[in-house]
């Protein structure tokens, strides 16, 4: 395991809502063990928030996710934000996908880090040549 485990918006909600996403719960449980085993930091960036989140009530598995696990939210800050654009451009990708190249930018950030993510095309795309980086599937 690297230092940090950055998770996507999917490997968030596979842990939130497991009981609707068994398998995938399974596997993101089992990244998340192996982070706190090895004593990795695991992250959220927080435009993956934007994907997951929708106000109010139906809210609650995710901030229950995000409590008592050791998981904490990346504040998205000016450095990271542009790294992001330029691993749009790099990749070819459109803005479409910035909260995936937010992950990843977030994820440089660490050092070495492993991304769960329910999107390993895009963001392994977005990785590519980042050696430093590691892609999960969830």
């Amino acid at each position: 395991m690297a230092g940090a485990l950055i998770l996507d918006a999917e490997a968030l909600n596979a842990l939130a809502r497991a009981s609707e996403r068994s398998v995938l719960a399974d596997r993101a449980r089992a990244i998340l063990q192996v982070a706190h085993e090895e004593r990795a930091l695991v992250r959220v960036p927080a435009p993956v928030l934007a994907e997951v989140c929708r106000g109010g009530p139906v809210d609650a598995p995710v901030d229950r996710a995000l409590s008592g696990r050791g998981i904490a939210v990346v504040e998205l800050k000016a450095g990271p934000a542009r790294r992001a654009g330029a691993l749009l451009r790099r990749a070819k990708l459109g803005s479409t996908h910035a909260v995936d190249a937010f992950v990843v930018a977030t994820a440089l950030e660490f050092g070495t880090a492993v991304i769960a993510t329910g999107d390993p095309d895009d963001i392994g795309r977005l990785c590519s040549g980042l050696r430093q980086l590691s892609v999960f599937g969830v």
